[in-house]
């Protein structure tokens, strides 16, 4: 699993690469001459790569449930690839401006699809792991496009920018083909049906191939389970993501849209979007120290997130969140007493101007100043790597059920990138206009961030997706961290379902946990048809069959 996780990642490398490249491209003399015709087209280059991602997530979710996550994550790859292809050949602002949002749409797909996918493959103990991989293959793509920059800005003519352009297209098409022999999710396979298949992709996941696994047939049965519930009882509209109800899906989704949007309001971008121009008015002269410094702040990122990888199903997501939001603030809290103290705008000095955006902000800094502000923002950008980076990934992937996942996540996505667009148009005039002040702002929102989890996000290390939506539906106590049901969450589930639908169950010949055991003997025959060797069993100490009587 985490070979396949890892290897799904490669979309979040391309992700990461495509934020990034254009950041040193845009300092580059060749590519200023062919495409910066004025401040707007420079801001179009950079808004229009996000606005594309925007659209790219919203559509994801319904595709990703029609056509699988897989396929999903293909097209999203042959998006991207057709994208890079256009951006490299480009020779005119019109034609950039068309890869850029052709490669947002991509970008969209694959932020969306990566985390979804690793969600739906990954057993509950490894799962914040595995998605943490995608968030780690981001911070190695925005650190590999800021070096690659780094080494071409000197070459002559259009190959300074073409390169880095254009050297995406290998990971791109690595992914394009591999993920052809990547499985299934097996809980998209389900919902489709396919339940041997589905078996087959756990066991091999899992069990080592063997179908009789009893670890195999227990997790079968708690996702197939929550499967049948779902396409008995509930809807998988987009107006069921917003409604209330026991399941609480109005709660989730919104949730998911305060991870992915305090994600931006850390000001990550900022350090991100705006580093190289911070670094050169806090004293780093010239646009090469300044983009190696940038290359630096990509390397701090990279190597912040590995902790995370290893420890973040043992620290839990609760309190990786809060202490996360409580170090960037003092970081951003420091760096804006700095800026105050010893930062001044004169009109005798050179104005540096910001990337991305318009006007311009000059600062005269003492020698120690300015090494305690590159000291700070290379420390705000770890503490945002070993927390808010990864787990604001993993948590939206984790909330959801099974019917609604795609399309929720598709939603908190979307929000992502319209904050991450928003901050990026927020952050010039905010540096030229309130400049230290924008540090605190930041500060303050990183402070409201860190109590709002406190107060509002349950825990969700440990558990299973299906036990996740016990705990929205009030059936798992979210306050203790160790809590599961003595059986299983599928037996959960069941009982769930006796107290909703009692009146149901009287009118129907065949009963929930009929349909369950039904589902379990028809995997048997089609596995006999097929001279697998099974030995299914319906579990039924785990498997409580409903009845009018108990409720």
């Amino acid at each position: 699993m985490l070979n396949i996780s890892s290897f799904a990642a490669i979309g979040g490398f391309l992700f990461g690469y495509d934020v990034g490249v254009l950041s040193g491209c845009l300092l580059m003399e060749d590519f200023q001459n062919r495409f910066i015709n004025d401040q707007i087209s420079k801001t179009l280059l950079v808004s229009v790569l996000m606005a594309g991602a925007f659209v790219g997530a919203l559509y994801s979710g319904p595709l990703a449930d029609y056509i699988g996550r897989k396929r999903s994550i293909i097209i999203g790859t042959a998006v991207n690839i057709l994208g890079s292809v256009i951006q490299t050949a480009a020779t005119d602002t019109s034609m950039m401006i068309v890869g850029r949002v052709i490669g947002g749409l991509s970008i969209g797909q694959l932020s969306m699809l990566v985390p979804l996918y690793q969600s739906e493959i990954a057993p509950k103990e490894l799962r914040g792991r595995l998605i943490t991989m995608q968030q780690f293959a981001i911070t190695v793509g925005i650190a590999v496009s800021f070096w690659i920059d780094y080494g071409t800005i000197n070459w002559e003519g259009s190959s300074s920018w073409r390169f880095p352009m254009g050297i995406r297209l290998i990971p791109a098409f690595i992914l394009l083909f591999g993920m052809i022999f990547m499985p299934y999710s097996p809980r998209w396979l389900m919902a489709k049906g396919r339940d041997l298949e589905a078996l087959k992709t756990i066991a091999f996941l899992r069990g080592n191939g063997s179908l009789s696994d009893q670890t195999v047939q227990m997790v079968f049965t708690e996702i197939k389970q929550s499967v049948v519930f779902e396409q008995k009882y509930t809807s998988q509209t987009y107006w069921e993501i917003f409604r209330s109800g026991h399941e609480h899906n109005r709660r989730r989704i919104w949730l998911g849209i305060a991870v992915q949007i305090f994600q931006q309001l850390t000001g990550i971008n900022v350090a991100v979007y705006y580093a190289a121009d911070i670094f050169q008015s806090a004293g780093v002269s010239g646009t090469t120290a300044a983009l190696f410094a940038n290359g630096v702040d990509g390397m701090v990122n990279v190597i912040a997130t590995i902790p995370t990888i290893f420890f973040i199903d043992k620290w839990g997501r609760r309190p990786t969140l809060i202490s996360g939001a409580i170090s960037c603030s003092a970081c951003m809290l420091i760096l804006a007493i700095v800026l105050a103290t010893h930062g001044l705008t004169d009109g005798t000095t050179n104005d540096i101007p910001i990337q991305e955006g318009t006007g311009s902000l000059s600062l005269l800094f003492t020698r120690n100043s300015t090494v305690v502000v590159m000291v700070f923002l290379y420390l705000f950008v770890a503490c945002y790597a070993y927390s808010w980076g990864p787990v604001g990934w993993i948590y939206p992937a984790e909330l959801y059920p099974q019917r609604l996942r795609a399309k929720a996540l598709g939603i908190t996505t979307a929000a992502n990138w319209l904050f991450n667009f928003a901050i990026s148009q927020l952050a010039p005039p905010m540096l030229s206009g309130i400049h230290w002040g924008t540090y605190l702002v930041f500060s303050i929102f990183c402070g409201l961030m860190a109590l709002m989890v406190y107060l509002e996000f349950p825990e969700t290390k440990g558990k299973s997706l299906e036990e996740i939506d016990l705990i929205f539906s009030g059936q798992l106590k979210d306050d203790d961290l160790g809590v599961h049901h003595p059986a299983t969450a599928a037996a959960a589930l069941a009982q769930l379902e006796r107290m909703k639908f009692s009146e149901k169950y009287s009118n129907r010949e065949t009963s929930f946990g009929n349909a369950i055991e039904g589902a379990l003997k028809r995997v048997a025959d089609e596995g006999a048809v097929n001279n697998e060797e099974l030995e299914l069993t319906p579990l039924k100490n785990n498997v409580p069959s409903p009845s009018p009587s108990t409720t």
